[in-house]
């Protein structure tokens, strides 16, 4: 359900309501009672940017094209484990 802003041309009075997509919208102000109570257009909370998903999902993940540049960059790298070797002590 979405939050609908709300604001009496009388009183100034603002407000934040939570309503159905489906109610009707509030025409009276809960502070001064008159029939002036508007719906305010406000920003929407997120952004759609990019093939379909939001600007906010998924933010920390690298993209498709960042892990395969690294992928092709570490290939030519060659690492050399060093073995570890701990002492034992003989049991008889």
């Amino acid at each position: 359900m979405p939050i609908y802003e709300y604001q009496c041309k009388q009183c100034l009075h603002q407000e934040d309501k939570l309503q159905k997509l489906s109610d009707a919208p509030l025409t009276q102000c809960p502070q001064c009672h008159q029939a002036s109570f508007e719906r305010l257009v406000s920003a929407a909370g997120f952004q759609l940017k990019g093939s379909g998903w939001y600007v906010t999902d998924f933010k920390d993940k690298p993209k498709g094209s960042e892990v395969k540049k690294n992928a092709t960059e570490t290939a030519g790298v060659e690492t050399t484990a060093t073995p570890v070797i701990t002492p034992t002590t003989p049991t008889e």
